[in-house]
């Protein structure tokens, strides 16, 4: 996890009229990180930038870790550059990244689109999905462009999967810097 997101917390999250909905989903999540881990279930934000998607990851990631579940968070620019290091034969990396209960990507649809992307998202989420491993996707892309992007087959596996939560409202960072 970046250093910037560890202390994070849900003490932290600011309650809006946008948002209010999405922190009882979050911290519900969190809470029973156990029977969601059970039910096979993990959480996909999507929506504009600045609305708290990478913020609401690391809350839950966060309070996993202070409670010591095995939590990965980075973005998916850096498992795609940390994946290119691996043979995709040996299986080393996936294997090391279901240690995790949790595995958060973090800005989906932010690198380069093509064929070694799609097939290395689909392998990652199945492989989690099989191990009954949770995962948290954050992104810009709404579902019709994940399924443009990454094909029907990974769409199919998040529809089914994850519980999709758009958020909403003004870009909380530009915001601030305002303030």
């Amino acid at each position: 996890m970046d250093e910037r997101l560890r202390d994070i917390s849900f003490d932290g999250f600011q309650q809006t009229k946008d948002n209010a909905y999405n922190l009882k989903l979050c911290l519900r999540y969190a809470k029973h990180f156990d029977e969601m881990m059970a039910k096979n279930q993990g959480l996909l934000f999507y929506g504009g930038v600045g609305t708290g998607k990478t913020f609401a990851a690391a809350c839950i990631a966060n309070h996993l870790l202070s409670l010591r579940v095995p939590v990965v968070m980075t973005s998916f620019v850096k498992l795609l550059e940390t994946m290119q290091g691996f043979s995709e034969d040996d299986g080393a990396l996936i294997a090391r990244l279901n240690r995790a209960k949790l595995l958060i990507i973090d800005d989906l649809g932010t690198e380069l689109s093509n064929s070694f992307t799609t097939s290395q998202l689909f392998l990652c989420l199945n492989e989690r999905i099989l191990r009954q491993k949770s995962t948290i996707i954050s992104t810009n892309l709404n579902m019709n462009q994940v399924a443009d992007i990454y094909s029907e087959r990974v769409l199919s596996r998040i529809m089914t999967y994850y519980t999709i939560i758009k958020l909403f409202g003004e870009d909380i960072r530009s915001k601030k810097r305002i303030h």
